[in-house]
């Protein structure tokens, strides 16, 4: 035998509900709004800090920021910069700007302020003039 659903507001107060079949049945899917992607989480660069590269003559150089890249965040030393900047530009398909915020708001609330989208860098603005003197070493 069926028995006729019910919907339960309480625990001891049971109220019929009356079912009303259709003839339209339509299935509602979720709207994907923008890219799907997973959120990345902060601070990711973080897990990295003291490796190094290597290869089969031993652990490979250190490099070093240019000058005008400044890191931005939380005790953030420049190899974690380095990893942030490297894996930024080889998968981010948006443009690379820096860190928006101002430094002391990233500073005291790293979690409200911080673009986890762009690399641990303050926000970067490239001259012509800064294009210029690249071409001129890559002339060279």
């Amino acid at each position: 035998s069926l028995v006729p659903p019910t919907r339960q507001t309480a625990s001891i107060f049971k109220q019929p509900v009356t079912v009303y079949k259709t003839q339209e049945s339509k299935v509602k899917t979720d709207l994907k709004h923008g890219t799907q992607e997973k959120p990345k989480q902060l601070f990711w660069e973080k897990r990295l800090e003291g490796l190094t590269a290597c290869d089969a003559n031993g652990v490979i150089g250190t490099t070093s920021l240019p000058k005008y890249i400044k890191p931005l965040g939380p005790y953030i030393s420049d190899a974690t910069t380095i990893q942030s900047l490297a894996t930024a530009l080889h998968v981010s398909s948006q443009p690379i700007t820096g860190q928006t915020g101002s430094k002391q708001a990233i500073l005291e609330n790293p979690g409200v302020f911080l673009n986890p989208e762009q690399p641990l860098i303050a926000a970067v603005t490239i001259t012509k003039e800064d294009v210029r003197r690249q071409e001129e070493r890559v002339k060279r």
